[in-house]
């Protein structure tokens, strides 16, 4: 059974506001992409307005088709603007920021799935803003560990991949070529491979999950050392993509972030409008980890 109309708590306002519209023409200038308004996410003016975005990388088409995702779907036939991480890092440079999360599509065709271009953008952005916290939102990379590996080396604060909803709806829901399993295995094998290294992912709610499917997915992601978990309500881009099956009531979602917060997740920002990358939780995440360096640095 679909759900019905949107309810009142899912009301958004429209973007606005003197930060965001700088923003805006800043990324429109270096032909910059964001996912906040390839993927619609409902919360762009708040980000934007403070300042701050989700910068996309190596382009806005995804050689994967997830049936949830507003992000345009084809082969990029391996073209990619090698100069991309040099602009990010510009960018970013002239921007008042704190913090950054950069994520990309997925680019299968390309050797690597093109994580050395993510990895070369984290170096010219710590090369100029060495303080600067990174927040990386990765592709599965098809499994490959050694892909997950140079991201991590280059230097990233939180490294986060999504496994996007509950693992009997992973078929319906992801392209093909993502699974729960893999998902699983990337998030576990990063968090191995540096100390201090935070990791994070995000399940999608309202795609006729049950309740007890996602507190196994909850317990699964915190099983494999997930410190940050986000869960929101899943939104219908267009009449093509998957439809609503419920929207969750704010209630429910409370509820999911205590139970969250009794297994030992470091964080978890639960709400209908929460997406992979939300304020609250960078918020949150900025002061462990500058708390967590000024502590080093005292101590060196």
């Amino acid at each position: 059974m679909l759900a019905a109309g949107k309810p009142e708590w899912l009301r958004v306002r429209p973007p606005a506001g003197e930060n965001y519209v700088r923003l805006k023409g800043l990324l429109r200038s270096l032909d910059l992409h964001t996912v906040c308004e390839e993927a619609h996410c409902p919360n762009v003016w708040e980000c934007w307005g403070g300042g701050t975005a989700t910068i996309m990388l190596m382009g806005d088409t995804c050689t994967r088709g997830c049936r949830f995702c507003a992000v345009t779907s084809g082969n990029p036939h391996g073209v990619l603007d090698l100069d991309e991480p040099r602009k990010v890092a510009i960018a970013l440079s002239e921007l008042d920021l704190t913090y950054v999360v950069l994520t990309s599509v997925d680019r299968d065709d390309l050797p690597d799935g093109g994580a050395s271009h993510f990895a070369r953008t984290v170096r010219e952005i710590k090369s100029r803003r060495p303080e600067m916290i990174v927040e990386a939102l990765i592709p599965d990379f098809q499994g490959d560990l050694a892909a997950v590996r140079s991201i991590v080396d280059a230097g990233v604060d939180v490294l986060d991949h999504n496994v996007e909803t509950v693992e009997r709806l992973q078929s319906k829901v992801r392209d093909p070529r993502a699974n729960y399993r893999q998902s699983l295995r990337v998030l576990e094998g990063a968090k191995g491979m540096r100390e201090g290294l935070f990791t994070k992912s995000s399940i999608m709610l309202g795609l006729g999950e049950s309740e007890d499917e996602v507190v196994a997915t909850m317990r699964d992601l915190r099983g494999v050392g997930v410190d940050i978990l986000t869960l929101g309500q899943y939104l219908r881009p267009s009449s093509w993509h998957l439809a609503v099956e419920a929207y969750v009531p704010p209630e429910a979602f409370d509820r999911y972030r205590e139970i969250g917060e009794s297994m030992g997740f470091l964080y978890v920002a639960s709400g209908p409008l929460v997406r992979s990358s939300y304020r609250a939780g960078e918020f949150f995440l900025e002061k462990v980890i500058r708390g967590r360096r000024n502590l080093n640095g005292k101590a060196g």
